[in-house]
């Protein structure tokens, strides 16, 4: 079977290494950028091209959401299966007369950061159960986690990951802030943080709840708003202790 990934930026780096690591081979890496292209085909030992696609049985599409459907133009063989790898878009948005699929990692991706392949998560989807078993059996070359879903499925699948992820890391970045104005080094807190995560493994969220606004301490949170001068961050602050109130009842 021969397989291309069209895209150059953390997802297509990471599912070629991905397959690298696994002995799945990978025909081309297909892209636009050039010297990102060149640098994930010198990791990997994966031929590229800006302007010629190969031909394939499989195509990943790991674009940008917005471009997905305009990329997906440019694969004309009928007979081939193409899944993109958004969490947020539906497999309809693929816009050829080919077999078309989902293949969702459900990770935070960047190039520098090596990655546990084995522990990502994978969500699959496809118009029969012919190529729902290939996909199947190709993530589970990759990982163990491995599920059959839907896109209404995927679509709260991806909006948790926000709160999950993306809401969280503005939080750190947000605290870094408030480090950073006192001079006190953030990676200080990192212990914290990271007994934070791994807490969460062995309890679930609303039992690990800790702090101010779970106790309910208001002389806490008063002195905290009082010392916050940034008006996103004290904004942040009470919404956040107020949806902390508001889960626990107080």
């Amino acid at each position: 079977m021969k397989i291309v990934i069209i895209g150059s930026g953390n997802v297509a780096c990471h599912l070629a290494r991905a397959f690298q690591e696994n002995k799945i081979p990978v025909s081309q890496i297909f892209g636009r950028n050039e010297s990102d292209l060149k640098s994930i085909s010198h990791q990997l030992q994966i031929p590229f091209s800006t302007d010629y696609l190969a031909d394939a049985d499989l195509y990943f599409i790991c674009v940008s959401d917005a471009a997905i459907g305009e990329v997906s133009k440019l694969i004309t063989n009928e007979k081939c299966l193409v899944a993109h790898t958004s969490g947020s878009l539906p497999k309809e948005i693929l816009e050829g007369n080919y077999r078309k699929a989902s293949f969702y990692p459900l990770q935070t991706f960047s190039k520098s950061k090596n990655i546990t392949y084995s522990e990502i998560p994978f969500f699959v989807e496809a118009e029969n159960n012919q190529d729902l078993e290939l996909l199947k059996k190709l993530a589970l070359n990759i990982s163990k986690k491995v599920m059959a879903s839907t896109y209404e499925k995927r679509k709260y699948i991806h909006l948790t990951a926000v709160f999950a992820c993306n809401f969280v890391n503005h939080l750190f970045a947000r605290a870094k802030e408030i480090s950073d104005s006192q001079e006190i080094p953030f990676d200080y807190f990192l212990p914290l943080i990271k007994e934070t995560t791994e807490k969460i493994e062995i309890l679930e969220p609303k039992l690990a709840q800790t702090g101010p606004a779970v106790r309910n301490d208001q002389r806490v949170l008063k002195l905290h708003e009082e010392l916050i001068t940034n008006e996103e961050q004290l904004k942040i602050y009470k919404i956040m202790n107020e949806s902390i109130k508001k889960m626990y009842e107080l």
